[in-house]
């Protein structure tokens, strides 16, 4: 492996401490003296901005510099500790003495071993556990760049399918071996038993593709199967000639010379997946009358959205590969026999818009073995994944027949089972977080005892770090969930080295340079998403219903809040009720706005408006947040809050209402993993404005296709979007104009089409790299079970004891 080249800024730092011992003193001393013994960059930045008000000098001095690329400080009355990020999950450590001036570099160990020091009083255990998982990566292959990262496909193909054929005959070999494994319950696909090495295999294609050139392009594959059956080959090279042709004249390229471009196309083409098995466990996983319930909200959708779009794809590939078998994708979640009014206690549900995918229900069982009756929160179910992950494997089998061609899990809890499963079959794991909660809850590693009865992140972050070294690929939906920016910290580089004190320590967890990281976006359901423009597909017997729901009167329970002018544009919102999603801090904006108001009305789509009726802690203290609001800043004739669960089809709907309103989409979140809710907006016409933390950031180009905002300064944000309604009064093609571009953004980065075939070839392509090389990774599998075993294990029996 290469080596980091140097912190040039470390020196620099060294030498201007003791050159400029009183300017330094007179920085780091007002930074102790905050009383703080943690600091983020933020915090850091405003001290040297305030101090160099006064002395313009500083701002320009080296540690000035050095305290702007800090990520992370942790100090004491005589030392300061630096985490110095020098750009993407490179890292330098360094501490001040406060006396003497002096810089020492630090080991990530006695860096964290400091935190550690500082959060638990001086009461850190000098033999606790530390995870290192570098040792298992030094004879691996490894992303250089950061603008590499999540191009891990790429990358893989590039350099291995160079040296595939390096070593005379094994490489070629073991292409062959690939080629002949291939069968569907029985039936033998791609090669017979006629051809048994390359050098037959070449002869034989040759062969083939004499009389496949005098052949009518379009002559289904029926009318020369047997001629190809008799030189070795089966079905799966087409469906007509001209595709077996041009498959054929694709493997004889790579056995010539390979070409990565080439090797995606060929194994692209190579029917591989017939079945797929997707983990969500926990939440209300269903079609209908779930959205909005706790746990429950954007990973439904982008699941149900997620199979059909694979399905189609994977019948696609099939039929252009000339082989008749149907595909199957099955959703295994969580059977709750205590359902609410929903579907979650059926064993099996078709999913709609599909031909043959379906959503498996097997339930969660106590160590007795009693099934739970009751919905359970994401935090809270640990201590039932094992059992459930044996379960549901069970029934998985009894229902495809046989094991799946690809697990994916999704979240924290459904990588984990997907870990498990895909180690006992044999299958390939990608996995899929949507959200990590490790970057949401600040300092919660740190201060994880502290959160320890209500999230249990002891189990939680052992689970991501085990599943995120288990899985064959891993996709996020952006660039920033892998590698945050220039800035920020990414939500996997968060797990690359944290400290749990008194539970473990990690110097290297998850290294975002692997290429098993690859960004797929995905897309919002154009069958209910779609531009308001397109008067054809409207729903326009839905209208009277969105128009009593906007602007009718009090529904006791249901809604707060009356719409007193009916003028207005409309500013819509819709999400979860937790904090996170920070739809109480839009409603406190919006209050203390007074331009927002007078241009604006507010409609809030989020959760309960009676806190009894729901069953999560979080929301119950929202839903209070909400209610004082709005009677502190006397929101009720400003703000219609609807505390109801939506259908998809309704919600399609409401936001083109929206946009018929000429109004706009806020979605306010303090971080936003991807953000559906955004593309649904944006593909319905509706101009959007979106956190600037996480994906939004990459989805929107800001001022053009919509708005980025601070969620952490929120009377600027709240000025931003008063500032676009005030210009549209004033230009009239203003808002024409960012919803057109709104749609071109979408069509062209975000669609499930795009996602599909993105994933189709992952899978292939992963896949054949597992079985030709040791990327499978036996050894360091060998060591997760053992922190499984060792460490999760424990943590999560503990819970339910």
């Amino acid at each position: 492996m290469e080596t980091e080249p140097p912190n040039t800024r470390i020196p620099a730092l060294a030498a201007y401490l003791q050159e400029h011992r009183s300017q330094a003193h007179r920085l780091l001393y007002h930074i102790v003296g905050l009383q703080r013994p943690f600091l983020l960059r933020s915090d850091l930045t405003d001290a040297c901005d305030y101090l160099c008000h006064e002395d313009p000098a500083l701002g320009e001095s080296a540690l000035s510099q050095a305290l702007h690329q800090c990520e992370e400080a942790a100090t004491d009355a005589s030392w300061v500790y630096l985490a110095l990020r020098q750009r993407v999950a490179r890292w330098d450590y360094a501490r001040i003495h406060l006396e003497t001036m002096d810089l020492q570099k630090v080991s990530v160990a006695e860096y964290l071993a400091f935190k550690e020091h500082l959060a638990t009083g001086g009461h850190e255990d000098p033999f606790g556990l530390e995870i290192d998982l570098a040792p298992f990566y030094r004879d691996q292959y490894k992303l250089k760049e950061a603008e590499s990262i999540g191009r891990g496909v790429e990358f893989l193909n590039r350099r291995l399918s160079s040296r595939l054929f390096e070593e005379i005959g094994k490489g070629d070999q073991r292409l062959l071996s690939f080629l002949r494994m291939h069968s569907y319950r029985g039936q033998q696909l791609m090669l017979n038993d006629g051809i048994n090495s390359v050098a037959e295999l070449r002869n034989a294609l040759r062969q083939a593709l004499l009389p496949l050139r005098r052949r009518p392009t379009h002559a289904p594959y029926a009318d020369v199967a047997a001629d190809l059956r008799g030189l070795g080959f089966e079905a799966g090279w087409g469906a007509d000639v001209e595709r077996i042709r041009d498959t054929m004249s694709l493997l004889l390229d790579i056995l010539e010379a390979p070409s990565p471009r080439a090797l995606e196309e060929f194994l692209g083409r190579v029917p591989m997946i017939f079945s797929i098995a997707i983990l969500s466990p926990h939440g209300w996983f269903g079609q209908s009358n779930v959205l909005g319930r706790p746990d429950t909200g954007g990973q439904v959708v982008y699941i149900l959205d997620q199979v059909r779009s694979l399905e189609r794809e994977m019948q696609r590939r099939l039929a252009e590969q000339g082989i008749d078998i149907e595909p199957r994708v099955i959703v295994l979640t969580r059977l709750i026999p205590e359902a609410d009014g929903t579907l979650c206690n059926q064993r099996l549900e078709p999913i709609a818009g599909t031909r043959n995918a379906l959503i498996l229900r097997v339930p969660f069982r106590t160590a007795a073995g009693e099934v739970l009756p009751h919905w359970v929160s994401r935090f809270h179910i640990w201590p039932y994944l094992e059992r459930y992950a044996l379960d549901a494997e069970r029934e998985l089998l009894a229902e495809l027949g046989g094991r799946p061609d690809l697990i994916i899990g999704n979240y924290s809890d459904g990588n984990l089972v997907a870990s498990l499963m895909s180690q006992r079959l044999g299958v390939s794991q990608c996995n899929i977080a949507h959200a990590l909660e490790k970057t949401k809850y600040l300092y919660s590693d740190l201060y994880w005892r502290d959160n320890e009865e209500r999230y249990h992140f002891s189990a939680q972050f052992t689970a991501d770090l085990i599943a995120m070294n288990t899985a064959d690929f891993i996709i996020a939906s952006t660039y920033q969930e892998i590698a945050g920016t220039d800035d920020s910290l990414g939500q996997y580089e968060s797990y690359a080295r944290f400290t749990m004190p008194g539970l473990y320590r990690v110097v290297a967890g998850v290294d975002v340079y692997d290429p098993k990281f690859n960004i797929v976006s995905p897309g919002a359901n154009e069958d209910i998403y779609f531009p308001f423009t397109d008067d054809e597909r409207r729903l326009r017997h839905l209208l009277p219903e969105i128009e009593d729901l906007v602007y009718g009167g009090e529904r006791p329970g249901d809604t707060r809040g009356v719409l007193a002018d009916r003028d207005k544009p409309l500013l819509f919102t819709m999400a979860r009720l937790d904090r996170i999603k920070n739809i109480t801090g839009l409603v406190d904006w919006y209050g203390r706005s007074p331009a927002l108001r007078e241009l604006t009305n507010l409609v809030v789509v989020a959760g309960h408006v009676d806190a009894g009726r729901s069953g999560d802690d979080e929301e119950r203290e929202q839903i209070g947040v909400m209610h004082d609001l709005m009677s502190h800043h006397g929101l009720d004739g400003q703000v219609r809050w609807l505390g109801i669960h939506l259908e998809k089809q309704l919600a399609g709907e409401l936001y083109r209402y929206m946009a018929d309103r000429r109004g706009a989409f806020v979605q306010p979140a303090l971080f936003e993993a991807f953000g559906l809710t955004v593309i649904e907006a944006m593909s319905s016409g509706l101009p959007t404005f979106a956190t600037c933390f996480g994906g939004p950031l990459e989805i929107i180009e800001n001022g053009i296709s919509g708005f980025h905002i601070d969620p952490n300064h929120g009377d600027a944000s709240a000025e931003t979007i008063a500032d676009f309604f005030r210009r549209c009064g004033e230009e009239p093609d203003l808002w024409q104009t960012l919803s057109d571009a709104s749609l071109a953004r979408v069509e062209a980065r975000y669609t499930w089409r795009l996602y599909a075939e993105r994933m189709m070839t992952l899978a292939r392509v992963y896949g054949f790299w597992k079985y030709v090389t040791d990327l499978e990774r036996a050894e360091t599998r060998r060591y997760l079970e053992m922190l499984y075993g060792l460490q999760y294990r424990p943590v999560a029996k503990a819970m339910e004891g």
